[in-house]
């Protein structure tokens, strides 16, 4: 006998408040990147390493657009022909907005070890603004350091509703727009290299950015397989197994009538969907009741568990996860 829960479509008022404040700051971000990238494409000019800047301002734009898609589609309710709902709609923007990444970084890498390998020259020439005569690579620098500042504020901005929200979306996101300033380092260098007649410095700059636009791809690339594949559920911020199964079975192992416990849990966007198995003491006088005690204090742990079945068993399978072991922290 299994008993399952309904599922719970509405998340707490804290987590719709990360929500909304996440939402916002991805329409934000989407905004500052379509003026970004205008901008960069206006003044780019014949550096390698200023283009590579602009392809990967414009490939930035996949992630929060992921986000902002994911969260419209996850919202409709589930049914009988998606009885899981469409949580995982958000891992499956996430894989894409992956192999965006990793397809431009390694196009634009190629492109620029031709350009090192043939020895381009790119030659950055004068402009005129209010009648004065500049160098125009002292405004790509000015625009490339400003540049840095609002990434590495939105990135910080992020973090806190990332983990509230357990999306790694949004915590992937930030963590490329902390990183952002090395591309914009990197890029000032290039510049500044032609400037001093060192003119592999601007490739070199180049492969510095596609080395760093293939990372981002890689990074979203395993947050997104982990998902997709039914790996065990993880914390963000590190490979160590998400502390919600231990709780669960120390849970379950806490009812007086629970010999042994275990679960196994499905990682679906943002929210679990667990099944959890537990032997009884006494195997011929498990009431419904208690099952149905047992699946509501599984239920009111965490706001992550949307879906959660509890099936009585004569033994736990070796393959369930059986740890109680929590965290301090958590």
């Amino acid at each position: 006998m299994a008993l399952g829960a309904v599922q719970r479509e509405e998340m707490p008022e804290t987590q719709q408040r990360a929500l909304k404040r996440a939402t916002i700051l991805m329409w934000v971000t989407v905004a500052y990147l379509v003026v970004d990238t205008v901008i960069l494409f206006l003044i780019k000019g014949n550096s390698q390493a200023m283009q590579a800047a602009w392809v990967q301002d414009l490939l930035a734009l996949i992630p929060p657009l992921a986000f902002l898609i994911g969260t419209r589609v996850l919202s409709r309710r589930a049914s009988k022909d998606h009885p899981y709902g469409f949580h995982q709609s958000m891992d499956t923007a996430h894989f894409v907005s992956a192999m965006a990444l990793l397809a431009f970084g390694g196009f634009l890498l190629g492109q620029s070890v031709m350009s090192l390998v043939t020895a381009e020259r790119p030659g950055i020439g004068l402009m005129v603004i209010f009648g004065l005569e500049i160098w125009h690579g002292w405004v790509m620098i000015g625009f490339m350091f400003l540049g840095t500042f609002p990434p590495l504020i939105l990135g910080r901005m992020k973090i806190g509703p990332a983990k509230q929200l357990h999306n790694k979306v949004l915590f992937t996101d930030s963590k490329m727009n902390k990183a952002d300033w090395l591309s914009s380092l990197a890029t000032i260098l290039g510049v500044t290299g032609i400037g001093l007649g060192i003119w592999w410095a601007d490739a070199v700059a180049a492969i510095i950015i596609s080395l760093d636009i293939l990372w981002d791809g890689i990074q979203n690339m395993k947050a997104s397989l982990d998902s997709l594949v039914d790996a065990i559920p993880r914390k963000l911020d590190s490979r160590e197994p998400h502390p919600l199964p231990a709780r669960l079975n120390r849970i379950l192992l806490d009812l007086p009538w629970v010999k042994e416990a275990g679960c196994r849990v499905r990682e679906e966007g943002q929210v679990f969907h667990i099944e959890a198995f537990v032997v009884p003491g006494d195997p011929d006088s498990t009431p419904i009741e208690q099952l149905i005690d047992a699946r509501e204090k599984c239920r009111e742990l965490d706001w992550k568990i949307l879906d959660v079945v509890v099936v009585p068993v004569d033994e736990l399978s070796p393959l369930l996860n059986t740890d109680t072991r929590v965290p301090a922290d958590d």
